[in-house]
């Protein structure tokens, strides 16, 4: 199977999910809006969700697919499965501490680190108190979820565990309809939807689980202990937490700061949500499957086949990002229209949106290429230098977000994390060519400047042409109206790309075929 029809199939899954999770957010936004019952829960939710990603999805993708890969190349499946053993009687031990201690600390934490800003008003604090306590063990379904992932996409099996996220968004996709249907107050709502929230935790954990066993790796439970591969998984995974949740503590802190205005947290997810399409299909694509298979040419010494992997992978991720870039900054105001503005989200919460919006798709490609640089470390078992540029990142977005935020509001927070994840970004890039990790390609910087070009036009396109489909997108016309001139207008677009960039050389389908297949003829 070639890379890119691996990128597909994890792209494809994940799409299925973020389209639910776009259902699942229209849903929410014509029952909450933009008020303060929304805000409590994406406040609450956002703490079991960074632990998720710091602890998890970060670690265990950075550090434990390189460990697992060298025990399949060492000692067969036996030595990947007794590895794999002594990691979770290790990890599910300091989950369940962990989650005891944040469940009886969460008053303190809402108050000091969650969301500060709530503490004045009493009704909205013991709200978000009280869902985070609801949600928190959702962190302990997630983790061990994640870990069972990293074994399958290990074992080159992407597809479970990337559709396993779309039953999250089925399960709070019916509670709300059952909400809205029944009319039961917002506070009510929120309450059914965390309860909804450990229910998909432990549906998502079950199906990698059974993916796991059905791959013929069964894993049991060891009394924890600190072996030597353990220890060594605990060292690289500290600082990959870091780097891998980076985004998540950006938001956070985000979340921090603009907890002192009424409806800022919930314009953040929001827009949040939208750019989460692209970001998700493609960059979470490239990085699950770059990972493992990196590692692999590289435990083999096959360097050849591990920069074609790296430049094909940068190519193919901006090939489908920056047209998506394109219609954020030019049409934000469209999409967020069709998507949200119904019930209690009106025309000023669409505006405000779609600002918002238009700042996080100038970061689209930065934070799609973090995840394609990144694996050019963890590959090689260094995590603690994106580690350091992670920090870097986090002090410039706290510096930018408390000086922007009292002028521009939501604005400056977006403006602050898309400056902080471009420096993240370039600072990766330019650390691997600078220790010859990564060898600069001529024919993929021409590409890549080619398709730089053909997005310029689209995003003249895109400018130019939103006011011929004015009067079929307004509020007034039906939503069926909506969504056919809106994905009609889109779908020109992108066929306009795509002829633009073939046809200037921004894209070869032949080279990009040969280029990356699994293993190249003659490896070097």
């Amino acid at each position: 199977m070639s890379l890119v029809s691996k990128f597909l199939s994890v792209g494809s899954a994940t799409m299925a999910s973020r389209i639910l999770g776009f259902a699942r957010e229209a849903l929410m936004a014509a029952a909450l809006g933009a008020g303060p019952v929304a805000d409590a829960f994406y406040a609450a939710f956002r703490f079991p969700n960074l632990f998720r990603r710091l602890f998890a999805e970060g670690a265990f993708n950075a550090a434990f697919v390189p460990l697992f890969a060298k025990e399949i190349e060492g000692g067969g499946v036996d030595g990947a499965k007794r590895f794999s053993e002594e990691v979770f009687g290790v990890l599910f031990s300091v989950l369940l501490i962990l989650t005891i201690v944040m469940e009886l600390s969460m008053p303190f934490l809402v108050k000091t680190v969650i969301a500060p800003g709530f503490a004045d008003d009493a009704d909205k604090f013991d709200l978000t108190v009280r869902l985070a306590i609801i949600m928190f063990p959702y962190l302990m379904c997630m983790s061990l979820a994640a870990m069972m992932s990293g074994i399958l996409n290990s074992l080159h099996k992407y597809f479970a565990a990337a559709f396993a996220p779309v039953f999250f968004n089925v399960i709070l996709i019916a509670v709300l309809v059952y909400a809205l249907y029944s009319g039961i107050e917002p506070e009510t709502v929120v309450t059914h939807m965390a309860w909804g929230v450990i229910a998909a935790g432990i549906l998502q954990l079950g199906i990698v689980a059974f993916a796991v066993r059905k791959a013929g790796m069964k894993i049991g439970f060891r009394r924890p202990a600190l072996t030597p591969n353990v220890k060594r998984l605990l060292w690289l995974a500290a600082p990959a937490a870091v780097t891998g949740g980076i985004t998540q503590i950006n938001l956070v802190i985000g979340q921090i700061i603009a907890s002192g205005k009424d409806g800022a947290i919930s314009v953040l997810q929001y827009a949040d949500r939208i750019y989460q399409l692209p970001l998700g299909v493609v960059g979470i694509a490239v990085g699950v499957v770059l990972l493992p298979e990196l590692a692999r040419a590289l435990k083999a010494g096959h360097m050849v086949e591990a920069a074609t992997l790296q430049n094909r992978s940068v190519e193919f991720a901006l090939f489908l990002t920056l047209p998506a870039t394109a219609a954020l900054l030019t049409i934000g105001d469209p999409i967020v229209r069709l998507l949200y503005e119904r019930g209690a989200f009106g025309p000023e919460t669409t505006a405000t949106v779609g600002g918002v919006l238009s700042i996080f798709g100038i970061g689209l490609p930065a934070f799609v290429l973090i995840k394609a640089f990144t694996p050019g470390f963890f590959a090689r078992e260094d995590t603690r230098t994106p580690m350091i540029f992670a920090g870097i990142s986090v002090a410039l977005n706290v510096t930018l977000a408390i000086t922007l935020f009292p002028i521009i509001a939501e604005r400056g927070i977006a403006t602050a994390e898309i400056c902080a994840g471009w420096t993240n970004a370039t600072l990766l890039f330019v650390t691997l060519v600078r220790r010859g990790h990564w060898k600069i390609e001529r024919l993929a910087v021409m590409r890549i400047v080619k398709l730089v070009i053909a997005t310029a036009m689209l995003a003249a396109f895109f400018h130019f042409g939103v006011d011929h489909i004015a009067p079929w997108v307004e509020p007034s016309s039906a939503l069926w109206q909506q969504l056919v001139a809106l994905l009609g207008f889109l779908g020109a677009g992108f066929l306009l790309y795509v002829a633009l960039a073939f046809a200037i050389g921004g894209a070869d389908a032949g080279a990009l075929k040969r280029g990356i297949r699994r293993r190249p003829k003659n490896p070097a």
